[in-house]
């Protein structure tokens, strides 16, 4: 288990909750790069497999909240699209 690898997902981990507040509140697509919320889930989905078929540890767990927390934000940008168009 890597100390850095473990202090990268921290640090990327408490980002996203202010994101999602962000998406949840604001109800706007601005400032939101669906793409780039893509990147990053395909990143961490990468973590995932590279942990599950080489390296298994906790760390996958990590990786697996922060996907969950991309995941969010991600229907949140679609839910504020909606919303957009609708308004």
């Amino acid at each position: 288990m890597s100390v850095y690898e473990i202090i990268m997902l921290l640090c990327f981990g408490a980002a996203w909750p202010f994101s999602i507040y962000k998406s949840w509140t604001s109800r706007k697509t601005s400032g939101k790069s669906i793409f780039f919320l893509f990147i990053v889930l395909v990143g961490y989905a990468a973590g995932i497999v590279n942990k599950i078929l080489y390296n298994y540890d906790a760390v996958v767990y990590l990786y697996g909240l922060n996907s969950l927390m991309v995941s969010a934000d991600i229907v949140l940008y679609f839910r504020n699209r909606r919303l957009e168009r609708q308004s």
